[in-house]
């Protein structure tokens, strides 16, 4: 897994691998043991539907370990995402 400082996330939007727009990063969520990243808090694109993600507040939580790339947009592999929406 890959290590990132949160000043290189800020202000990213998030993109999913078929160039959806799924929102803007607003926090990370991360593992106090080992300092990794285990979500992205996204604050979601007024047109996605957010019924198929986990929730926190106005939220929605993107699993890092769905990330595929991170560099002028932070992009999302659907596949992989969807095992750890919410059902």
């Amino acid at each position: 897994m890959k290590y990132y400082a949160k000043r290189l996330l800020d202000n990213k939007k998030v993109m999913s691998t078929d160039a959806k727009e799924i929102g803007m990063l607003e926090d990370i969520h991360i593992n106090a043991k080992n300092g990794a990243i285990m979500d992205l808090v996204v604050s979601p694109a007024e047109d996605l539907d957010t019924a198929k993600y986990q929730k926190e507040e106005n939220y929605i939580l993107i699993p890092f370990s769905s990330v595929s790339a991170v560099k002028d947009y932070i992009i999302v592999d659907k596949d992989k995402a969807k095992s750890f929406m919410a059902k």
